[in-house]
């Protein structure tokens, strides 16, 4: 049966019940185009779950039961990574974000640097960044430490995160010497080393209702508040975001990405489009 609801469930009946629920959640239908299909399975298979014969179904259930808003809500988190996806992205954290944010914390005699990947998903970005740092300037600066903290809203994906085990394809963009040093092979599959794994502190926290304490050196908030959140809900999480950066601190996002105009507080690194710094002074 339940093959015979995901052939059954029609892209036009997805998209117009997405795009009228999606709103209902604080989302936006434009960041799930080009996904729908994996959130199209997932819906077909509650269906069958709740032997229920279509969508105009499905949405009566969902007014007769408020708890199910939270079901669908779970089952519209995009998980799609790899490491060093937008590769010129990490590329510029690695080469030119990383030793300014270093060189910056020692200037003010301090002795770690700390960075937040929100939205971490199977932890690829957080290692990859931990990577970056390790291969890419860390020797330069012997007397700084790097912290990473990542954080998901999907417990699933944070267990997989904290195994830290990945697929060949996952590792494709990475420089082979990396692989080779900071990961363990076995049966085709890749784990981080555990030196590597313990450096990583995995949490899991829903980004648009709460935030890590502190202050950050540098937050990765990549594919995620820009592209699937309503205007109303990035402009609250992305203040939070810059309140969260220490004067210098720099946030990456997508590279399809873009800040709005009125976050002034943000201005553009030079060299690459998805990379902003906080001003020393605030606007």
């Amino acid at each position: 049966m339940a093959a015979t609801l995901r052939n059954e469930l029609k892209d036009d009946e997805c998209v117009a019940f997405l795009q009228w629920a999606l709103p209902l959640m604080g989302m936006r239908w434009q960041g799930f185009r080009r996904v729908r299909g994996q959130v199209k399975k997932r819906i077909a298979r509650r269906l069958h779950d709740l032997g229920l014969d279509g969508l105009q179904a499905y949405r009566e259930h969902l007014e007769r039961n408020p708890s199910e808003w939270d079901v669908l809500q779970s089952m519209c988190r995009i998980t799609i990574s790899r490491f060093y996806r937008d590769h010129a992205v990490f590329e510029s954290i690695g080469k030119t974000v990383l030793p300014v944010l270093a060189g910056l914390a020692e200037s003010e005699n301090r002795s770690e640097m700390r960075a937040w990947s929100a939205g971490c998903a199977s932890g690829e970005e957080p290692y990859g960044l931990l990577l970056a740092w390790m291969f890419g300037c860390s020797s330069s600066f012997p007397a700084i430490t790097l912290k990473v903290l990542a954080t998901d809203v999907d417990e699933g994906v944070i267990a997989r995160a904290r195994t830290a085990e990945y697929g060949k394809g996952s590792l494709r963009e990475l420089p082979p010497e990396w692989v080779a040093q900071a990961f363990e092979e076995t049966g085709g599959r890749f784990r981080i080393r555990q030196e590597w794994r313990n450096q990583v502190m995995f949490l899991v926290q829903d980004i648009s209702r709460e935030w890590p304490e502190g202050l950050f050196d540098l937050i990765l908030c990549r594919n995620l508040v820009l592209t699937y959140f309503d205007e109303a809900n990035q402009a609250r999480v992305l203040l939070e975001l810059t309140r969260r950066l220490v004067p210098g601190g720099v946030m990456a996002i997508g590279i399809h990405e873009q800040i709005p105009s009125w976050l002034t507080d943000l201005e553009p690194w030079d060299g690459c489009r998805a990379i902003f710094r906080k001003r020393l002074t605030a606007t």
